[in-house]
């Protein structure tokens, strides 16, 4: 195997694999055994993974939807945590008949668990093709110091999507009420993030005095290649090696592709090849190669175009635009985008986020937006909290109907369907919303907005409503 090296001392990690082990006798004694109703949360620390398959209450519902296959549902921290069990009582237990594959990706458990639950769930989403994720806290120094973790553990988004490959695409939630604030955005702009390597594996130091920098790589069969990096002469500073490959770099082309084709939309790949030219330009090379081979002529019998642009020059144009494209970036900056997009047309709430794989079968949806920790806070102290959870609960529907894609279950699909447009409507006709969609709105009065629990309510009455129609 070839390698790549940035000289500098590393520093090991010990991974230990938590035992799964129970001693419950039935799915119900072992919902029972794990799962904690005061705190939320599964509290057997030796197990990793539950199923909730025939373990939790059914309710009165004349027929549940059966789905085939599992789901992994992984979940998450804080406020979104709270939401994530609400959002299934309402909208998943009652109408599915579904066997959950649970793994706690709660902080604390991470940290117990040295974090082997997260490599746990990622192969749980290879083994059952579809995951759905809550948000996760990714721990900094000052989370390090108030969950007194073992250490500063990696984003769990950034090892999942390292270990399933593939590309993260944002769309926008577009709710005609809700206001742009990129008023010009008429049309949806996706964001394609290639959700491999680059700063999110990357290797940094700290240079603590003069010396010298270098790049090494060795072959399997040949001589180290050496680049001089830089020679620090007047005290020290810091250094990074970044690092990604054709494999990876290919299947986002493909990913990225197939979905501008699905979506009838044209599609812009965007880098710094003029500044990076072989990093960068390894990216732009293998799009054209693709494009030119693959895919070009679906394209033009769609009518639609790809083009390679500067990034600089694609985010001012993004501005100017009125929307109706895909952008392929690379990781970090399509990090950055994807938020600057979810927020001009309207809200970081107002967001969905879908993992991927270039097969089109790997699958793992999450919410765009953090853990909302200052509302947690205030949920802490008893107060109500207005928290939106329309992301949240995209991300299960988004999940739902790849599982009803994949199993060949339309019925599934058209009940995922039916949630988010009741998310819509609720807002968009029935003008019942979050605080952060009345301020976008220009509303500031407490009767302007309803809480996190109210908005829920009304969307279960709502779909409730739909489905009684049928």
């Amino acid at each position: 195997m070839n390698s790549l090296r940035i000289i500098a001392r590393p520093a090991g990690v010990c991974i230990a694999r938590a035992s799964l082990r129970t001693t419950a006798t039935s799915p119900l004694a072992a919902a029972a055994h794990y799962y904690n109703s005061s705190n939320n949360r599964f509290t057997n620390n030796t197990n990793s993974c539950f199923s909730y398959y025939g373990a939790r209450r059914t309710m009165a519902i004349a027929s549940k939807i059966k789905v085939k296959n599992p789901v992994v549902e992984l979940d998450g921290d804080e406020m979104t945590r709270i939401i994530w069990k609400n959002i299934k009582d309402k909208f998943i237990y009652p109408y599915l008949d579904i066997d959950l594959k649970y793994y706690d990706l709660g902080l604390e458990y991470r940290d117990e668990t040295n974090d082997q639950v997260t490599l746990d769930a990622a192969e749980a989403i290879q083994k059952y093709s579809v995951g759905v994720k809550c948000a996760t806290i990714t721990p900094d120094e000052a989370r390090v110091k108030e969950f007194n973790l073992k250490q500063m553990w990696l984003s769990p988004n950034g090892t999942i999507r390292n270990i399933l490959g593939g590309t993260v695409f944002r769309e926008p939630i577009v709710i005609p009420r809700i206001p742009r604030l990129v008023p010009g955005w008429e049309k949806p702009i996706i964001i394609g993030r290639h959700a491999f390597g680059d700063q999110y594996r990357a290797k940094d130091l700290v240079a603590p005095g003069p010396g010298t920098l270098k790049l090494v790589y060795t072959p399997v069969n040949g001589e180290p290649q050496e680049v001089d990096v830089y020679e620090f002469k007047n005290g020290g500073g810091v250094a990074q090696a970044q690092y990604n490959t054709d494999e990876s770099i290919t299947g986002f082309a493909h990913a990225s592709f197939k979905l501008a084709l699905s979506k009838g939309l044209p599609l812009y790949m965007s880098t710094k090849n003029t500044i990076l030219k072989k990093y960068d330009g390894r990216f732009k090379d293998i799009f054209q190669e693709l494009y030119d081979t693959t895919y070009k002529k679906d394209f033009e019998a769609k009518g639609i175009w790809y083009e390679h642009r500067l990034i600089d020059d694609m985010v001012a144009q993004m501005i100017k635009s009125s929307g109706g494209y895909v952008m392929a970036l690379k990781n970090y900056d399509g990090d950055v985008q994807s938020d600057i997009v979810a927020q001009g047309f309207g809200s970081l709430g107002l967001m969905t986020s879908v993992l991927i794989t270039p097969d089109g079968k790997t699958f793992e949806s999450e919410a765009a937006h953090g853990t909302v920790t200052r509302h947690y806070r205030e949920h802490q102290k008893g107060r109500e909290t207005s928290t939106n959870p329309i992301a949240s609960i995209f991300a299960w529907t988004r999940g739902l109907i790849q599982r009803g894609e994949l199993d060949g279950t339309p019925e599934l699909v058209q009940f995922a369907q039916k949630l988010e447009q009741a998310c819509i409507d609720t807002v968009d006709i029935d003008g019942i919303m979050t605080k952060d969609l009345a301020l976008a709105c220009g509303k500031k009065e407490r009767s302007d907005y309803v809480t996190t629990n109210e908005y829920l309510d009304a969307v279960e009455k709502r779909l409730k409503d739909t489905l009684a129609k049928l």
